[in-house]
């Protein structure tokens, strides 16, 4: 089974005279229940492929790439590069499809734009799968995020771009070599001379982690009381510095409807591509779908 391509003009966040162009892929059959999966910062929406293809067979999937990722567009004014512009974006797509209604699935990223969408668009929620991000966020993961702005992005050869993107994923706890040469595919833009580029723009650090700023704490529980409401699937990698097994517990025990799942040979973020957590998710969300 292959997506179908869409493309939606979206106004800029600052500046609605101007649009820029936002990519969705879909999966299914769009008279089903509906599933958004929202991806992490540098990431793109092909990380949830092989959990589409899964759902699709049961579900309408959509999987949007945020401005400045995979085929969308890359801002020209990038204080548009926050996550409150991003739940609007997705609010828009959604209009335009007709869709009241989702199983919201993110990671990293994605899942704090879900939390925000539990609290702007109380009704849009069916239910919540975070992947690997939670109600607090230390410090110390989010400053390994930012050390990434300084890395390169651009490299002379597709082979040293491949190492490159490697390292920067080898915590996703990606299992086979078929996960890698689609990470691969669909993580880099390879250049008539050879130049290859990651699929993101650079510049969605400097809204995140200016480098005049000094890198904090993000408390996220003030979201936490919309979300207590909704049933919860949590993620977390074993290894992960974004979420704690402190803060994932916490949220645990301030939940009535809360499923924890742990993925031992991941840190942050586990990439959804193995068996166990695509039918984990898929048993969950349909679990719910059956709940009145």
């Amino acid at each position: 089974m292959e997506p179908k391509l869409l493309h939606f003009d979206i106004p800029d966040a600052t500046q609605p005279s101007t649009r820029h162009r936002v990519a969705c892929y879909q999966w299914g059959d769009p008279s089903k229940p509906t599933v958004l999966c929202v991806h992490g910062l540098t990431r793109t929406s092909r990380d949830f492929d092989f959990l589409a293809q899964s759902l699709a067979e049961d579900y309408h999937v959509l999987c949007p790439d945020m401005p400045g990722r995979g085929l969308s567009a890359w801002l020209k004014k990038t204080d548009g590069y926050n996550n409150a512009a991003y739940v609007s974006t997705v609010a828009i797509i959604l209009r335009a499809l007709s869709v009241r209604r989702v199983h919201w699935v993110g990671t990293s990223m994605g899942g704090i734009m879900g939390m925000l969408a539990a609290n702007s668009h109380p009704k849009l929620l069916k239910s919540l799968t975070l992947n690997d991000i939670g109600a607090f966020i230390p410090a110390d993961g989010l400053k390994r995020i930012r050390d990434i702005a300084d890395m390169k992005t651009s490299y002379r050869t597709k082979a040293e771009a491949e190492e490159a993107l490697h390292q920067r994923c080898e915590s996703f706890g990606i299992t086979s070599e078929k996960q890698w040469q689609h990470i691969f595919t669909h993580g880099l833009r390879v250049h008539s001379n050879g130049i290859t580029d990651f699929t993101y723009d650079p510049a969605i650090f400097t809204v995140g982690f200016p480098k005049d700023m000094e890198v904090v704490d993000v408390d996220l529980w003030p979201l936490w009381g919309a979300i207590s409401n909704l049933p919860v699937l949590l993620i977390r990698g074993a290894h992960s510095d974004l979420l704690t097994r402190r803060t994932a517990l916490q949220m645990e025990e301030r939940h009535q409807d809360l499923l924890f799942h742990e993925v031992e040979h991941a840190g942050h973020a586990p990439s959804l591509m193995d068996n166990k957590e695509i039918a984990l998710i898929h048993e969950w969300i349909s679990a719910k779908e059956e709940t009145p």
